[in-house]
């Protein structure tokens, strides 16, 4: 792509947008990050640090008080603040990038799809485990026909982290919605939507297990979808013994995989997409997944699988796309509030002990 580079204001500097997005949008040709919204001095001084060219603000009013010196928004602060800064961000006439899971309910992300639609803007959002090497190998196989019809999707996003880390994601009031159900439950949904299609009943059990926790860290969906896949879905902090990541079982063969991606741990670790002599994304052959019938993998069954790279660059590379009007936006609001569709079904079958039906 070629041109002047698209600036970026970046509106949070915690987790997400510190090890995510800011590295991956300094990596994105034709992406430039500009300016860094924080009222932390840590953070801002982080920042500067890390990324010495950007300009550091104390509030998004800075942003939208120069809007025509930047070309678009991304919203990496805590969920509650995502819909009125992704709605500030639009009416200021900015396309905008927004953390999943976007809003907390479902409508509030329609309108803003209506919203971005009058305005004639693009919204999209940040789903990059989309870009997971497991899903990536995942999704050729499935359309390769090398499982046959898929009859279970089984995915696990599992963790062991006995202590509390604090923090609005462990907060109890439902105006931060934080728990895992909107976490990593947006990911793993989301998944399961891609891979299969809508889904038709929601079935969840979600659990407070922590000393001190507020919020859920221990969640079951059980999803029925119109074509007839069954997705099981596991995310928690309370795991002492993790399980594959994905096992899928079709009419012809299943696949088993664990270990997590490895973007997120190198992007922890300050590794970067594009940097000399890396292979980003890329995992050792002992991690690979196995294909087969009728023999567990860990007793040898199935055939290894190559993973495929994981690819986080690649969805600040089609947004860019999508603002030089040269492809679809990679992740729709509307995507996304399909999945908030399920996990608020999810969200009261485990309030009320019933199935939710959609």
């Amino acid at each position: 792509m070629t041109g002047t580079p698209l600036r970026v204001g970046l509106v949070g500097y915690g987790l997400a947008g510190s090890v995510f997005h800011a590295p991956l949008i300094a990596a994105t040709p034709g992406l430039a990050l500009d300016t860094v919204v924080t009222s932390n001095p840590e953070r801002q001084a982080q920042a500067r640090a890390e990324h010495p060219d950007v300009r550091v603000a104390a509030s998004a009013d800075e942003l939208w008080a120069r809007a025509d010196e930047l070309d678009l928004i991304v919203v990496a602060s805590p969920n509650k603040t995502h819909v009125p800064l992704a709605t500030a961000a639009l009416e200021a006439g900015l396309p905008v990038v927004v953390d999943k899971p976007v809003a907390g309910t479902a409508a509030q992300a329609r309108t803003l799809a209506e919203l971005a639609e009058k305005r004639g803007l693009l919204l999209s959002v940040f789903q990059n485990r989309r870009w997971d090497n497991d899903f990536l190998t995942l999704r050729r196989l499935i359309a390769d026909g090398e499982l046959g019809e898929v009859y279970r999707f089984e995915s696990r996003f599992e963790r062991w982290r006995p202590q509390l880390k604090g923090g609005w994601r462990e907060s109890g009031d439902p105006a931060e919605i934080g728990g895992l159900l909107y976490d990593l439950g947006s990911h793993v949904v989301d998944q399961a939507l891609v891979l299969f299609g809508p889904v038709t009943s929601v079935y969840a059990e979600t659990d407070v297990r922590r000393e001190g926790a507020q919020a859920d860290d221990d969640t079951f969906l059980a999803l029925t979808h119109e074509s007839g896949v069954r997705s099981h879905l596991y995310v928690s902090a309370t795991t002492a013994q993790l399980g594959p990541r994905f096992r899928v079982l079709g009419s012809k063969a299943g696949y088993v995989k664990h270990g997590l991606d490895p973007q997120e741990a190198a992007l922890r670790d300050g590794s970067r997409p594009g940097a000399s002599g890396t292979e980003w994304g890329v995992e050792p052959e002992e991690l690979w997944g196995r294909l087969g019938a009728g023999e567990s993998p860990v007793t040898g069954g199935g055939a290894p699988v190559p993973t495929l790279p994981g690819d986080y660059p690649a969805y600040y590379a089609a947004v860019a796309r999508a603002l030089h009007a040269d492809g679809p936006n990679p992740v729709t609001a509307l995507e996304a509030a399909a999945a908030l569709d399920v996990l608020e079904a999810a969200r009261r079958s485990a309030a009320e002990k019933v199935t939710v039906t959609l």
